[in-house]
């Protein structure tokens, strides 16, 4: 009932990417159309380019590459239906134009016509090939996003006193689910809290992301700080690529962000090693980009041993810690331009975490152009402000800045 509930209020939100950050669907999917149509219309333009040929071409010169090319790139694109009617056609026409001039029984047109036929069946073949292979890839595509989705269970909404939402977000564009993960717990020294990203992709990188998540879950229970759960993840994962012949084995390396947020205490404490930089939203709109004061190697580099070192801000109530993957960062647009969560973020007002993710993750759709090439894990834990109501699910988002009148 919970999960139906959960489901219906992020149902009921996910338009508010556009509410908050203006649409720009139109603008950035545009390209995307186009080419989709001209790929669509190009078997039909080259078999009428070959009749506009033939008919204003000296009779030594031939359109029939233009017919053989047609069936051929409907082949991997177009369903077996589709290319078969493209094929019938390029057939059909050069067959209509040998016998419009008086030369269906010559040799020459003979070879012609026998050319387009093979063509014809070829692309059918390739057709049929490209689509056992999208097959095959999609299955295993589906087991590794269940299995990833299993080790990611969805955090219940409220723990510690504070409001926590998460999401997974496969990539459209990619056969191979990531390694992106995120993990919560209460524990006696507060609110832990880890996102991170394994190198790599497919049911290897889903494995690691087990070992991680179990590790981390014991290892916030027991360590008195967030330094002492940095360096138990480090001993696990060098533990599992001596067990498994080698860290590759393993996936190699984790960018990784610890959390911490005390009881009763208005602070938050982070460990970064290697990963993109959390941001600090306040109930006011302004924002902070929490860089870590010494950068460190992600987990499992091997590359030598240095002390972590946690860094501490101020979360006042009303604050909301956003921590992700470089899936959102890296996004890019259909002309190559990165995704800038803080950029598009500052200035505005969320009502809870939830609503801030199902803002943030049509945006990004809206940036791609709904094409996203890596997966993407996002979390997001707000202090709640004395008074707020649980959850603020009906209070209307205020936009700020440039984009308040959108």
């Amino acid at each position: 009932m919970a999960d139906e509930r959960r489901r219906g209020t992020v149902g009921s939100i996910d338009a508010v990417g556009r509410a908050v950050f203006g649409s720009r669907e139109g603008q950035l999917t545009s390209d995307g159309r186009r080419t989709g149509r001209f790929v669509r219309m190009l078997p039909a333009l080259l078999i009428l380019g070959g009749l506009v040929f033939d008919s204003l071409a000296p009779p030594n010169f031939t359109a029939v590459p233009l017919f053989v090319a047609a069936p051929l790139i409907a082949a991997p694109f177009f369903s077996l239906s589709q290319t078969v009617r493209t094929g019938i056609a390029a057939v059909l026409s050069v067959m209509a134009m040998r016998f419009a001039d008086g030369t269906s029984t010559q040799v020459v047109p003979v070879i012609e016509m026998i050319t387009v036929l093979t063509g014809s069946v070829l692309a059918l073949v390739i057709n049929g090939v490209v689509r056992r292979g999208n097959e095959q890839l999609a299955s295993a595509r589906a087991v590794a996003e269940t299995a990833m989705r299993a080790v990611l269970p969805t955090p219940a909404e409220r723990i510690g006193g504070l409001q926590v939402a998460a999401r997974y977000e496969a990539a459209q564009a990619d056969e191979f689910v990531g390694g992106d993960l995120y993990a919560v717990a209460d524990t006696p020294y507060g609110v832990r809290v880890l996102v991170g990203d394994v190198r790599g992709k497919g049911l290897g990188a889903v494995e690691t992301v087990a070992v991680i998540i179990g590790s981390f879950r014991e290892a916030a229970e027991q360590e008195r700080s967030l330094e002492g759960v940095a360096q138990r993840l480090e001993r696990a994962l060098a533990r599992e690529g001596t067990r498994r012949y080698g860290l590759d084995a393993m996936e190699g390396f984790i960018t990784a962000v610890l959390a911490e947020i005390p009881p009763g205490s208005a602070s938050l404490r982070l460990v970064n090693r290697g990963h993109p930089e959390p941001i600090l939203l306040h109930a006011d709109g302004a924002l902070e980009v929490l860089a870590p004061s010494v950068p460190a190697l992600p987990l499992g580099m091997d590359l030598g041993v240095w002390p972590d070192r946690a860094d501490e801000w101020a979360m006042p109530a009303g604050a909301t810690l956003l921590a992700f993957t470089d899936g959102l960062s890296e996004a890019r647009d259909p002309n190559g331009v990165f995704y800038d969560p803080a950029a598009r973020l500052r200035g505005r007002i969320f009502p809870g975490p939830e609503e801030l993710l199902s803002a943030l993750t049509d945006d990004v759709r809206l940036h791609t152009g709904g094409r996203t090439t890596d997966d993407m894990a996002l979390i997001a834990v707000g202090r709640p402000a004395e008074g707020q109501p649980v959850p603020r699910t009906t209070v209307k988002i205020v936009g700020r800045g440039d984009d308040a009148g959108r």
